[in-house]
């Protein structure tokens, strides 16, 4: 299926203001474009992409004041294949984890592994390891934090979320997250497009935070907020939480004043018969 996804977002900038941005579509889906992907300024200024250092593709402007507006249009292939399931996924030993997942078990600015253990482990040590206890955390999680957009806080930690049983999308992995660390399971917080294919409509779009673990050697996509399998997420950013994959990041202020985002199924035109 084809997606087309994008944004339009706007910041009033006070004064002279660096920002880096991380809009794009993440490396490991760029084959699957099928325009260009372009971020488009205004006013118009020199952008420089780079790499971070969890292979996210990123931008750096240096913004003058006044409205500054981002905005971008695209359309990406999707397989329409639901999130992939494996109720035989093992949990490996800590000893046999492959190097690169090591920093996913560890303590992070919102996933407070050292906080959550005790905890982690009176509620899920008696699950089977593997699928079967991924599946009790995100069940967990889903039945015992109550969604909604008013409880934003973008400070809120797994911790405060526990507590609090509230939250947005966001709390609801960074906990899974946190809970995942704690019983030795490698997990990284993923940001990017998820619309509403194959589910009831719901508005306004948004981007969504979801997460990934790696189990029976390889990572697999979790979502504790909706706890069900999704069709068309199309990952932008991962990190070790949503620190790492702020999709603007400003140093100074900025005040945002719209975001619009866009994630629609396209319907593909046929080929003519001759």
């Amino acid at each position: 299926m084809l997606i087309k996804i994008g944004f339009d977002i706007e910041f009033e900038l006070p004064g002279p203001t660096p920002i880096i941005l991380m809009l794009y579509v993440h490396p490991s889906r760029q084959a699957d474009l099928r325009s260009e992907e372009i971020i488009r300024l205004e006013p118009e200024m020199p952008l420089h992409d780079f790499t971070d250092l969890y292979g996210n593709r990123c931008a750096r402007i240096f913004a003058p004041p006044g409205n500054l507006r981002l905005s971008l249009e695209a359309m990406i292939e999707d397989s329409g294949e639901p999130d992939a399931v494996c109720p035989n996924a093992i949990q490996h030993n800590v000893q046999d984890l492959p190097d690169e997942t090591l920093p996913f078990l560890l303590t992070s600015r919102y996933c407070e592994v050292d906080k959550l253990s005790d905890i982690a482990w009176q509620l899920f040590g008696q699950t089977e390891p593997g699928w079967p206890r991924a599946k009790a955390i995100c069940d967990w999680v889903h039945h015992h934090i109550t969604f909604g957009y008013h409880f934003a806080d973008s400070t809120k930690s797994a911790f405060d979320c526990y507590n609090d049983g509230r939250g947005v999308c966001r709390d609801f992995s960074h906990l899974a997250i946190a809970f995942f660390r704690c019983m030795n399971i490698p997990a990284r917080y993923a940001t990017g497009y998820m619309g509403d294919i194959g589910v009831p409509v719901v508005l306004p779009m948004d981007l969504s935070g979801w997460f990934e673990a790696y189990l029976g050697d390889r990572w697999y996509t979790f979502d504790a907020r909706h706890n069900k399998q999704r069709i068309g997420r199309v990952v932008m950013a991962r990190g070790r939480d949503a620190a790492d994959v702020a999709l603007t990041t400003n140093f100074g202020r900025a005040i945002l004043k719209k975001f619009l985002i866009i994630s629609d199924e396209i319907a593909e035109t046929p080929a003519p018969v001759s």
